[in-house]
């Protein structure tokens, strides 16, 4: 009785909270505390049709879960897509924020919010939080580009009923902590007691939460095994398993990549026809050559897949011209590569879509067939950066295929 009292006693006086946070150093580059604004970018900015959305980012600090309820209350339009950026925090406001995202049935996607007004800032820097804090629309744009929703951000994330987490995104996890201050001096094995018996409830709160949220319980065991002092990025394969992002193909959107030969590109992930397992794919158009438009395409090769493989692509808005042939093996990746005269780059470029279609020709002289449309949303937009960045004369792209591949992505 003497030791439940004192136990009463010592919790008392401990201020405790869980968190998930990471190193100062992974930290950096992030405000201390939560904030939320309201964004609007360029047409289809957030895909087709879509040019404004929410912006959440910075650390999960102790107050964030009301005053992400009081901004949220003044936003009517509950399918507005929530873009997350933030290296995580305080677990327990997680869990509140996630509840109130599942209670509006919210859309969340991993995205770094830029905002116009910050470009020769930090983005984090205070006068660039003070107009992200001001009210009102910010003028900015988007990218998945090595945004990360990491520890306790990844809660929060969870509680959107539709989740979307880009190839070139990052959702990671790892164990929490409890941080607690101690007033006065306990003794050493009632603290330690206080310690077991709120990690334990923390645990009971964390298996809960993500059952709640209709997750795998397969991420609640892969959390509990990664120490605290680690990251374990989640790769496109256990997104999918674990019921967190779905979708059989995921794709970044078009990207201007800067270099002595600039060139805009694409990275999705296509689901195995025969496996759980994922690939990862990329396109490339670099600057015009000669009234041409260089297209490569790379893609790791399904190894379950047995013969010669065609790769043919056509735009919606003419799909009698096509693009493609006999893709080159090297090592685990096959490479095609070739160009676009402008009348099928204009196509293209006027297409909601590209259509993609590849064909196994076995030895049996049997044929698999897979189809998949990539979105071209965005393409125009890009293509008009790359061509501000382009030589007077360019000569024929030499540039090593394939890319590095990116870093927990695959199977």
């Amino acid at each position: 009785m003497i030791a439940r009292i004192l136990l009463l006693v010592l919790s008392l006086a401990i201020a405790g909270a869980l968190r998930a946070e990471q190193t100062p150093a992974e930290k950096a580059g992030f405000a201390s505390r939560l904030t939320i604004y309201l964004a609007k970018g360029a047409p289809d900015a957030c895909g087709p049709g879509c040019d404004r959305w929410i912006a959440i980012e910075g650390e999960v600090d102790g107050d964030a879960a009301s005053r992400i309820r009081r901004f949220l209350a003044g936003v009517k339009d509950t399918q507005r897509p929530i873009y997350l950026h933030s290296p995580g925090g305080n677990v327990e406001q997680s869990y509140v924020i996630g509840r109130l995202l599942r209670s509006r049935k919210a859309v969340a996607r991993v995205g770094q919010t830029l905002a116009t007004a910050c470009a020769a800032g930090t983005q984090v820097d205070a006068a660039c939080l003070k107009a992200k804090n001001a009210g009102g629309e910010v003028e900015a744009e988007l990218t998945t580009y090595h945004a990360m929703c990491n520890s306790a951000c990844g809660y929060l994330f969870l509680g959107a009923t539709s989740r979307e987490v880009a190839p070139d995104a990052a959702l990671a996890v790892h164990n929490s902590r409890l941080v607690f201050a101690v007033h006065g001096h306990p003794p050493a094995a009632l603290l330690a007691e206080f310690r077991q018996r709120r990690t334990a409830a923390s645990d009971r709160d964390r298996t809960a939460y993500i059952a709640a949220m209709g997750i795998s319980r397969e991420l609640d065991e892969l959390i509990h095994t990664v120490k605290f002092e680690n990251l374990h990025v989640l790769t496109r394969a256990e997104i999918d398993r674990f019921g967190i992002d779905t979708r059989p193909l995921a794709e970044t959107m078009w990207r201007l990549e800067k270099g002595a030969r600039p060139y805009i590109s694409k990275f999705a992930t296509l689901k195995n026809e025969n496996g759980p397992s994922f690939r990862t794919m990329e396109w490339r158009l670099y600057c015009d050559i000669k009234n041409r438009v260089p297209l490569m395409f790379a893609a790791e090769i399904d190894e379950a897949a047995v013969g010669k493989r065609t790769i043919m692509m056509t735009a919606d808005a003419d799909p009698n011209e096509q693009a493609g042939g006999f893709p080159v093996r090297a090592g685990k990746y096959e490479m095609w590569s070739g160009s676009l005269d402008f009348g099928t780059f204009r196509a293209i470029m006027a297409s909601r879509s590209l259509h993609v279609r590849e064909i196994t020709r076995k030895p049996d002289d049997t044929a698999d067939s897979t189809k998949f449309d990539i979105d071209a949303t965005g393409l125009r937009s890009a293509w008009t950066q790359l061509g501000a960045t382009c030589p007077p004369a360019t000569a024929a792209p030499k540039s090593p295929w394939p890319s590095v591949p990116l870093q927990g992505r695959g199977s």
